[in-house]
């Protein structure tokens, strides 16, 4: 029987994702596909930096503190705290901004089921 988990973004490892002029990223995966191939949650630490990516999944960004920006299909999002966002599979985005923010994504296992593993 799978078990209740909280999770505590200040036990968490982040590792750095995207280092740009503009600043760093650094994302903490909290729940992977060894627990959950259906969604994988963790945290991230936007500090101005620019990262560009095409989603391999549907995620769901809840802003903690700050002021997480998105740029998809020519629209720019200012996500503050008490806001989530949710963007669809295939979106070619640049994550931004200066933010404390959580994420899920379905699947969980997206990297398996696209051979990044």
């Amino acid at each position: 029987m799978k078990e209740v988990r909280l999770v505590d973004s200040k036990e968490l490892d982040f590792n750095l994702r995207g280092e740009t002029p503009t600043g760093t990223a650094y994302v903490a995966r909290a729940l992977g596909a060894d627990v959950s191939p259906n969604i994988g949650i963790g945290f991230a630490c936007w500090e101005g930096a620019e990262v560009s990516w095409k989603l391999l999944y549907d995620e769901v960004i809840f802003v903690i503190e700050g002021c997480f920006e998105l740029t998809a299909n020519g629209q720019k999002y200012e996500v503050r705290p008490g806001q989530m966002l949710w963007i669809p599979e295939g979106t070619d985005l640049v994550y931004g901004g200066h933010a404390t923010f959580g994420y899920v994504v379905h699947p969980g296992n997206w990297k398996e089921l696209h051979g990044l593993t």
